[in-house]
């Protein structure tokens, strides 16, 4: 995996893997509005991570960024709050394509 790979190709390719070991995955995808792009959220939804994965018994929270993409501050919230709540949330990258699918093979977080 190549570290020039588009955020969105990369999401693509996770979600894509994501299915191969049978995970359901929810993303919520931005759309093109006369104010540019945008993702229709009510509530505190700003920064909600990229995707949510379920495989019971298991439910993961997973942010999807470039090589050089950063966390917006109400992602950052997002993720640290998941963290508390004892969920199993990543900050996802293209060059860590073979951790990710480890992660997705796996039965558990601890495996």
């Amino acid at each position: 995996m190549t570290c020039s790979v588009k955020e969105e190709d990369f999401q693509r390719q996770v979600i894509d893997l994501a299915h191969v070991f049978g995970w359901s995955v929810a993303h919520f995808r931005p759309a093109m509005t006369k104010h540019g792009w945008r993702t229709a959220v009510a509530g505190d939804g700003v920064g909600f991570p990229d995707c949510v994965l379920v495989k019971p018994p298991r439910l993961l929270f997973a942010e999807l960024k470039s090589e050089k993409g950063q966390l917006s501050a109400e992602q950052y919230f997002w993720l640290q709050g998941l963290v508390k709540c004892g969920q199993e949330v990543y900050l996802w990258k293209p060059s860590e394509f073979e951790e990710i699918t480890e992660i997705l093979q796996s039965k558990s977080k601890q495996e």
